[in-house]
């Protein structure tokens, strides 16, 4: 449905894409991650037609964004970053104006209304002056303006930004229910959004790709992966940590606070059964045993910070930046 190939941005001497290449289908929700200044946005201007490409090409729905513009973007749901509204109209002027440019009319423009005030939670206010409402409202009523003409793909920059954890969650519940039928792109700095959402995430960077894969795959990439949290009475870590670096299939104990933090063999899945086994044998009052908790967060840090490094010296084995879209 989404299709970016070898997309270039040069502002300058500044290039702020570097031959990014995708593809989104339809189901999937796609995160779109990377630092301020990583290239996230001015993809997807380039995506929906807003920025001109230096070089390279996107398609929607197999349509040539640049060659035929209008036909492309009746198939796209836009959501910008603080997406601009008519701050003077009601919610329904603004919402009516728009079925008017989307070419809709009569009938088909208020069944489009009725649709979108139901979907969006918008009836209670769809009399109100845009200006007068709460940032969640006016995020809803730019998701409405997305979603008007029921477009096969949305894209959506930062659609939480600024959101209280309540807006937050009904943002996310109404781009869940679309997931189905569309094809989404969603850009955020929320690494939970992604782990809630998402059934696929690139990482951006320079203004390169350095990621495109699963978040399971991802989270794997967590430099304690498959490490697990146990916690014996204090009187007995002492033993219970050289037993522990003599199993097989771990690769170090670290001590934090009250527990250790037991690290695996890389390609060691599961170190649990092990260690319950080891527990077992040398009579150890277990306390609690469990896997250490991961977080998209620290990945994303590990493969984004500003050491200096380019972004193939940062990209783990495996990573690529693809200069077309992958093979469906």
């Amino acid at each position: 449905m989404i299709q970016a190939f070898d997309l270039v941005k040069d502002f300058g001497p500044i290039r702020a894409v570097d031959r990014v290449g995708f593809e989104v289908n339809k189901g999937d929700i796609l995160g779109f991650l990377g630092p301020n200044g990583a290239g996230k946005s001015t993809t997807m201007k380039m995506v929906t037609g807003f920025l001109s490409p230096t070089s390279g090409r996107a398609e929607i729905g197999g349509v040539n964004v640049q060659e035929n513009p209008r036909e492309a973007k009746r198939r796209i749901g836009y959501l910008p970053e603080s997406g601009p509204l008519y701050q003077e109209m009601t919610v329904f002027e603004f919402l009516r104006f728009i079925a008017e440019i989307r070419g809709l009319r009569g009938g088909k423009a208020r069944e489009a209304l009725d649709r979108v005030s139901h979907l969006c939670h918008l009836h209670a206010v769809r009399n109100q002056p845009i200006e007068t409402l709460s940032k969640g409202f006016r995020q809803r009523v730019g998701m409405a303006q997305a979603v008007l003409h029921d477009p096969p793909c949305l894209i959506l920059d930062e659609p939480t930004d600024g959101l209280d954890p309540n807006q937050k969650q009904d943002v996310r519940r109404l781009i869940a229910s679309m997931a189905d039928e569309k094809a989404i792109i969603l850009s955020t700095h929320i690494l939970e959004e992604v782990e809630a959402m998402c059934n696929r995430v690139i990482i951006i960077s320079g203004g390169r790709i350095l990621v495109d894969e699963t978040p399971r795959s991802l989270i794997r990439r967590h430099p304690q992966y498959g490490a697990v949290q146990m916690q014996v009475l204090d009187n007995e870590h002492g033993s219970a940590r050289e037993t522990l670096l003599r199993l097989d299939g771990v690769h170090d104990v670290e001590a934090r606070d009250e527990h250790w933090l037991v690290l695996p063999d890389r390609g060691i899945d599961d170190l649990k059964p092990r260690l319950w086994e080891a527990a077992r044998r040398e009579k150890w009052r277990l306390i609690s045993m469990h896997d250490a908790p991961l977080k998209l967060e620290d990945v994303f840090r590990n493969l984004t910070r500003p050491d200096g490094e380019s972004a193939e010296e940062r990209s783990p084995p495996g990573a690529r930046n693809k200069g077309s879209a992958a093979p469906a």
